[in-house]
């Protein structure tokens, strides 16, 4: 880990991708209902539809009132006529009427009118808005968007000539030659859609009407569809941006006061500093929050364990040297050869002791070390309880207790095979510390549900009323007024205990007790998980 200090940022990572992440699905969603190309598709058909019905309408009402009948060039389509009807009925339409004889010239256009001074056009001006300035901001990011929004149709572009004939628009030469047609073309940014009828009488096709539009109603359409989708839109966007803060800030904030906790904890002097706990939060990070804080009260307890036994150990270390060096220095000034054979004898068992204290005190040292990488493995505690009862059964000293085991299964845990067998150890050769001669020492193992209880009985004095949990602590000592002081280091128990825990189960001891409640021997127990 890195030493530098852990720094508020304005933005956290967190919620900048919480953010783009949001955000990024709103724009696609937004982008593409802004597209709508199969709406505004719609919208045109629908166009053409009531183009086509109002050119049907007029080229009827021409057909029965805009005919004049010549007996040498038969039906046609009697000008001046048309052209008022032309303008007659387009007044209010919003629609460019032109009428085309059966020849293709030109005979009537909405757009012109004939007056003194010749051809007069007439151009409908749109009506004038007044746009707020928000409104106006908000059209120029509509244009902005549009230019950006692609366009799968391609349209032919449309051309007006000075003077107009049939052969110009291909839905009128369609008409002329009696098949309607409709088209869409291209005029600047705008589209003009175009229906060509033929104009008949009695089945006789006397010319061909064509009306045109513009499509300003379309495009108001859609800039309203898409103008309240950028509402909305921007409703949502409100919307999700604060949800995305917020969710970043319960997810960011808990994290970084984590992450400002543990830097305190690791660069702190004393325990002052302490990781918080979220305990209104039933997620994720309360658990993570709960874990770091079991975690440092964990390594604070291993600390104080640590602190404990250096001082521990430096107190049993220094009884046997104190000893040691009053008889070394005695020695020196003894000239009696009884008591320096005497003294000898003391400094040789305070070394004896020394040793065997040091290498207790190493052993349980690397123990934690070692449980921490053993790989557990399923391991048959049969065996193991069988060959230590040999063991001890053909000792040579004629006064050992009896070491006994009653039948068992084969009962499988997982653990580390060595370290059992040395818990196991312990347990008998205390057994036999305490045992008198002749006694019985047995030793047994049943299996429960989801445990194997292996325990440890003796016939001894038992274990002092109030001493059965300290007899477990670090250089306990308790032992036979027979037994040489010194000859256990007070770690057997201890060790073992913790070995024990390390495979998730637990250690205790307790009196044996007859009918009247006196004490007649101790039971030392230990509960294993059964392999699964």
């Amino acid at each position: 880990m890195s030493d530098k200090p852990v720094n508020a940022r304005l933005i956290s990572p967190i919620t900048r991708r919480i953010l783009a992440v949001n955000l990024l699905a709103l724009i696609i969603l937004v982008s593409g209902m802004l597209y709508m190309g199969e709406y505004k598709r719609t919208l045109i058909e629908t166009e053409f539809a009531r183009l086509r019905s109002q050119a049907e309408l007029f080229a009827a009402a021409m057909g029965e009132g805009a005919v004049s009948a010549d007996n040498r060039l038969g039906q046609r389509l009697a000008a001046d006529i048309t052209r008022k009807m032309v303008r007659r009925m387009v007044e209010t339409t919003g629609t460019r009427a032109r009428l085309f004889a059966n020849d293709g010239t030109l005979i009537a256009d909405s757009r012109y009118l004939r007056g003194a001074v010749g051809l007069i056009e007439v151009l409908e001006l749109p009506p004038l808005e007044e746009t707020s300035p928000p409104m106006a901001t908000l059209v120029e990011f509509y244009d902005y968007l549009s230019k950006l929004i692609p366009h799968q149709e391609s349209y032919p572009s449309y051309v007006e000539n000075a003077v107009q004939h049939a052969s110009d628009y291909t839905t009128v030469v369609s008409a002329l030659a009696g098949d309607p047609k409709s088209h869409v073309l291209k005029l600047h940014d705008s589209l003009t859609l175009i229906v060509a009828v033929p104009v008949q009488r009695y089945k006789e096709v006397l010319g061909a009407i064509m009306l045109s539009k513009q499509d300003h109603e379309i495009s108001a359409t859609l800039f309203q569809v898409r103008l309240n989708i950028l509402a909305i839109s921007a409703v949502a966007l409100v919307i999700t941006v604060l949800l995305s803060l917020y969710l970043a800030g319960t997810i960011s904030q808990p994290l970084h006061r984590l992450s400002v906790a543990a830097e305190r904890v690791r660069h702190g002097k004393s325990r002052q500093h302490k990781i918080p706990r979220f305990k209104d939060r039933d997620d994720e990070i309360g658990d993570l929050a709960d874990a770091l804080f079991e975690m440092t009260k964990a390594l604070w307890q291993r600390m104080d364990a640590i602190e404990n036994f250096a001082a521990d150990v430096a107190h049993e270390i220094k009884n046997p040297l104190t000893s040691l060096r009053s008889a070394v220095e005695t020695v020196a000034r003894v000239k009696d050869s009884d008591q320096q054979r005497k003294l000898m004898s003391i400094i040789q068992d305070d070394v004896v002791r020394l040793d065997r204290l040091l290498t207790d005190i190493s052993d349980a040292s690397r123990l934690d070390a070692e449980l921490s990488r053993a790989v557990m493995k399923p391991v048959n505690i049969s065996p193991i309880l069988s060959t230590l009862v040999d063991a001890y059964r053909i000792s040579e000293d004629p006064d050992a207790p009896n070491v006994r085991m009653e039948e068992i299964d084969d009962l499988t845990v997982s653990g580390i095979e060595s370290r059992l067998a040395q818990v196991f150890r312990n347990m008998i050769g205390n057994a036999i510390s305490f045992s008198p001669k002749d006694g019985d020492i047995i030793v047994s193992a049943i299996k429960n549900e989801t445990t194997v209880e292996i325990s440890v009985t003796d016939q001894g004095p038992g274990i002092p009323e109030g001493k059965e949990a300290d007899i477990f602590n670090r250089f306990y000592t308790e032992r036979p007024e027979s037994e040489m002081f010194g000859s256990h280091s007070g770690l057997g128990l201890s060790i073992s205990r913790q070995i024990v825990e390390t495979h998730e189960g637990e250690m205790f001891a307790e009196n044996r007790r007859k009918e009247e409640g006196a004490v007649c021997g101790a039971r030392f127990v230990v509960r294993l998980p059964l392999e699964v």
